[in-house]
């Protein structure tokens, strides 16, 4: 049985992946925190030189929607592998996922709900 940081980290690791196969390159830095049934996933630096230059045009507001609504697209077009990622470290059935992406700081969140808390072993404590 995994610790819950085993299971963070192996999420962490399984995410960038998938960001760097499926959305074109992978976050500069990336946590996972499980709470009970939820997992929480914090992405930094997963804007592309690309849609940087959006949001830096002088009139970003048309830019800022478009990268949002086509990240959401995206991931919403890849949820199953999304939720058989997340099922096969957590042993839990994903129940929802919600997203969000701020072009101002250049971070994206994750949330999955699951339909129960994982079960993972407590890490062992040094002497």
């Amino acid at each position: 049985m995994k610790t819950q940081g085993q299971m963070e980290s192996e999420i962490s690791e399984s995410l960038t992946r998938f960001e760097k196969d499926h959305m074109g390159r992978g976050p500069l830095d990336i946590r996972t925190t499980l709470f009970a049934e939820v997992v929480f996933v914090r992405m930094r630096g997963v804007l592309t030189p690309a849609e940087r230059q959006l949001v830096e045009a002088p009139n970003p507001t048309e830019g800022l929607r478009l990268i949002k609504r086509v990240r959401t697209e995206l991931l919403e077009g890849a949820r199953a592998l999304l939720d058989v990622l997340i099922t096969n470290i957590t042993g839990r059935q994903v129940v929802s996922m919600h997203t969000d992406i701020s072009t101002v700081t250049g971070e994206r969140i994750l949330v999955f709900i699951l339909d129960g808390c994982p079960d993972y072993r407590e890490p062992r404590k040094s002497a």
